[in-house]
């Protein structure tokens, strides 16, 4: 089947047909690096990576852009608060989020644009949206003319009177309208800031995306998106800059959005102690079980997360990842159909991943040792499409949570070679002995054809 994507501009879900079928252009809004990414910003992410895996499992040429947000006030703030510097804030929240995507297997984006690489590109677009009157410039700001625009708020379907509520907007005497947003500010001398024929001062928030866009990937593109949240006013904003700024009917053809995420049934809040950050959780599970507990979920719909779910997903990676630890090194063969026309259904993850438990469970019935070798190709095709057992499975048994004490690999080792001399000589004793020892320390002991394999429980 075609590839189907749920397009916020539409309502609809829609057979997706890019601008150019050899090059499929992608953009997903990127973190504000502030502070470390929380578990509602990995859903996202891990989302739009999955989009990019399917597209580019069935595109020759995929551009993935996901920008670094990089000039804020939220980001002074935090440099502030910490004494530090803007530079030292903003490099270390990139370099930790790097390291939090990696672990959750985020293929890294194509393009990675910063917004402090693009400002003279911001000034340009600003430059032509107030020569074609849709800007203009007042006491050292210039705003977006939003009543210039007759069909803005197409994308979030609201009021005028819902947007100006939904957005907080500032009320100011050199605004137009109330509804009108911030496209270049002033800065202050202890502020980032750049010179511009305003004076000096730096971007706005969305204009920073529509730049980065269009520099590269171009005024028209294929797929856009983020979050829910980003609908508005961010992507409403980016729609009206770029739209006007380039004289186009779209900025880009799909608008694709990632659902909330809630923890234990509650929202994500402060008050309530309940943000978890990625980096936190990859203390306590390896990142592979947390991108399959992201995933669980179809992306549009609510995720509640849950550290009991953190541990469902793990045991399920436990018992796939012991299929490939007992089909041998087998190569990943063709993706399963059903499974790619459940991926190609606008990423419907809940029915792919019940068809990688039907394969899992066809090789462990399977007699038939070639048959079972293509039951595992297929297997490992489908989770490699997904990001998913992508490691050795040795590698995958032996991991331990941080701050973990227990038996080094060496140490498991003498006890399995000592199991097997006590065995060999009829001492099956001490054999059992040795077997339930390592099994109070949390070591795992699997007999096989081949051998004893073990994992950490």
């Amino acid at each position: 089947m075609a590839l189907q994507l749920y397009n916020t501009l539409t309502r609809a879900k829609e057979v997706f047909v890019p601008v150019d079928a050899s090059h499929v252009r992608i953009y997903c809004c990127g973190p504000t690096v502030y502070s470390y990414a929380h578990i509602g910003n990995g859903r996202t992410f891990t989302a739009f990576d999955l989009l990019a895996r399917v597209m580019k499992h069935l595109y020759p040429t995929v551009t993935y852009a996901r920008n670094i947000t990089d000039v804020d006030d939220k980001i002074m703030d935090r440099a502030k608060a910490l004494g530090q510097s803007i530079e030292t804030v903003t490099e270390t929240t990139t370099a930790q989020f790097h390291a939090d995507m990696d672990a959750l297997n985020l293929l890294r984006p194509d393009v990675e644009p910063r917004a402090t690489g693009h400002i003279g590109a911001m000034i340009t677009m600003i430059e032509r949206l107030i020569s074609s009157g849709h800007a203009y410039a007042a006491e050292g700001h210039v705003l977006f003319n939003v009543p210039s625009m007759p069909d803005y708020g197409r994308l979030s379907r609201r009021s005028q009177d819902e947007m100006i509520a939904g957005a907080r907007v500032e009320v100011a005497p050199y605004k137009k309208s109330p509804a009108d947003f911030i496209l270049w500010k002033p800065s202050a001398a202890d502020q980032p800031g750049w010179d511009s024929p305003w004076g000096r001062g730096r971007p706005g928030w969305h204009i920073e995306c529509s730049a980065m866009t269009a520099a590269h990937l171009g005024p028209v593109f294929d797929v856009h998106g983020g979050g829910l949240d980003l609908i508005f006013p961010h992507h409403e904003n980016e729609i009206a800059q770029s739209r006007c700024a380039h004289g186009t009917p779209v900025m880009a053809n799909y608008w694709v959005h990632a659902g909330f995420l809630t923890m234990s049934g509650d929202k994500m809040s402060k008050s309530l102690g309940n943000i978890f950050t990625v980096a936190e959780l990859l203390d306590e599970v390896p990142g592979e079980a947390l991108r399959l507990a992201l995933l669980q979920a179809h992306y549009r719909q609510p995720l509640d997360f849950s550290k009991e779910g953190l541990r469902q997903a793990k045991a399920t990676l436990d018992r796939w990842y012991g299929v490939l630890r007992s089909a041998g090194t087998v190569p990943a063969g063709e993706v399963p159909a059903d499974v790619l026309a459940a991926l190609e259904d606008d990423l419907n993850t809940p029915l792919a991943f019940s068809l990688l438990h039907e394969l899992a469970n066809r090789f462990h019935k399977e007699t038939d040792e070639a048959a079972r070798q293509a039951v595992a190709a297929g297997f490992k095709a489908a989770a490699n499409l997904m990001g998913l057992l992508t490691q050795d499975p040795e590698a995958w048994f032996r991991w331990t949570p941080k701050g973990t004490e227990g038996l080094d690999e060496a140490a498991i080792q003498a006890a399995i070679q000592a199991r097997k001399d006590a065995r060999a000589a009829k001492n099956f004793a001490e054999a059992d002995r040795i077997r339930k020892d390592l099994l109070d320390q949390g070591v795992v002991l699997e007999d096989g054809p081949q051998g004893t394999t073990w994992k950490r429980a």
